[in-house]
């Protein structure tokens, strides 16, 4: 670990706490340079808003300070838009006699010490009724027409657990979950999972900012298990390690005791010691609280993967090649992966090449060979 990163990680455990940076790391020399760098991580782990509530009562360069505090500021517009949009739909699916909760971003960011700091992403919204149920309607409500099973330009899609809908007219995107999670892809731990988290989602309660929330026991679970299908099939950020980081501190003994006996049955026992591997080395994050017992190999394995890649991979440096170059590349590295969790990865892979095969035609028609819009 850099001194920078060392810095970056206690200016991140300082803002999760509401509090200073410890005073070791902060002995360095913060130069313009360190400061670009700073800014640099914080933007490619989707952090600037957090980061911001500890940085912005710090002396920066005007080169940095100026824009950090602009995005900082539309963070915060963002996530007043965005809670007004979660209730907004909460009512719309209300008076449709449907029940539903937020999941994930917005759910989330109420459990930071500035809950304006999270920077927000799209809704993430749970409506009862199942899958069939649940698009008939979205098409009675005319948010979407007919659902192609990949995504093109602008044009709702249906994928295994939800329909991504397109921006409204103030640039906000929706996705209706019609299952609860993404799940795994190992097909037996995924029958398990589902289960699992259908009838838990049925515990939902009302909080101030006038939508619904999930128990804390979902929580866990469903983030764990978003994390981990991420983690294998693309990349995560620092910001799904944060939000994890609050659930836990904001959980009950029993809350963590029960979701600890479920990890193994569930297939996310080797990314939860992972996890708390990670939570441990980099946000100090109390033992008390750990889900399991820590996992170095595999927690300085997604260690790496974050700090190299960015927020769900999209600063990868393999973004840039061609596609000839990022399929093999993906190939080898999936084939590495086995090492972390053999079957997961196994099943992510044959899960992939059922999707190459199921959109070749859409594909041919399209003229691309890329399946970067390809939702699962």
């Amino acid at each position: 670990m850099t001194r920078i990163e060392a810095f970056f990680f206690a200016l991140v455990r300082a803002a999760l706490k509401g509090g200073e940076p410890e005073t070791e790391p902060t002995a360095m020399t913060l130069t313009d340079e360190v400061w670009q760098r700073l800014y640099a991580m914080a933007r490619q782990q989707s952090l600037l808003g957090l980061l911001f509530t500890v940085t912005g009562r710090m002396q920066m360069p005007q080169s940095v300070a100026l824009p950090w505090l602009s995005d900082a500021e539309q963070i915060r517009g963002l996530n007043r838009l965005l809670n007004s949009e979660a209730a907004r739909l909460t009512r719309v699916f209300a008076d449709k006699g449907r029940r539903s909760a937020i999941l994930k971003g917005q759910a989330n960011a109420r459990l930071y010490p500035d809950p304006m700091s999270r920077q927000p992403g799209d809704i993430d919204i749970w409506v009862e009724g199942g899958r069939k149920s649940v698009i008939a309607l979205l098409r009675d409500m005319g948010l979407v027409d007919e659902l192609a099973k990949i995504s093109v330009d602008d044009k709702a899609s249906a994928s295994y657990h939800h329909v991504h809908l397109p921006a409204n007219e103030q640039g906000v995107t929706v996705e209706v979950h019609f299952r609860p999670s993404s799940g795994n892809f190992n097909p037996i731990t995924n029958r398990r999972l589902q289960h699992w988290v259908e009838q838990e989602i049925q515990q939902t309660t009302t909080v101030p900012e006038d939508f619904y929330v999930p128990s804390m026991r979902f929580a866990m679970v469903m983030q764990l298990a978003h994390i981990q299908h991420h983690f294998l099939s693309g990349g995560i950020g620092l910001r799904q390690v944060c939000d994890y980081y609050l659930l836990l501190r904001h959980s009950t003994e029993e809350d963590r005791k029960a979701v600890a006996e479920l990890l193994q049955r569930m297939g996310l026992r080797r990314s939860a010691g992972a996890l708390m591997w990670l939570l441990s080395e980099v946000l100090h994050l109390d033992s008390g609280l750990m889900l399991c017992e820590t996992d170095r190999f595999r927690g300085a394995w997604m260690l790496r993967r974050i700090m190299e890649d960015g927020n769900f991979g999209f600063f990868s440096p393999g973004e840039q090649y061609g596609v000839w170059r990022r399929f093999f590349r993906k190939r080898w590295h999936q084939l590495k992966m086995m090492r972390f969790d053999f079957w997961e990865v196994l099943w992510t892979e044959v899960s992939y090449w059922k999707t190459i095969f199921r959109t070749i035609p859409e594909r041919i028609s399209r003229g691309k060979l890329s399946l970067r819009d390809v939702r699962r």
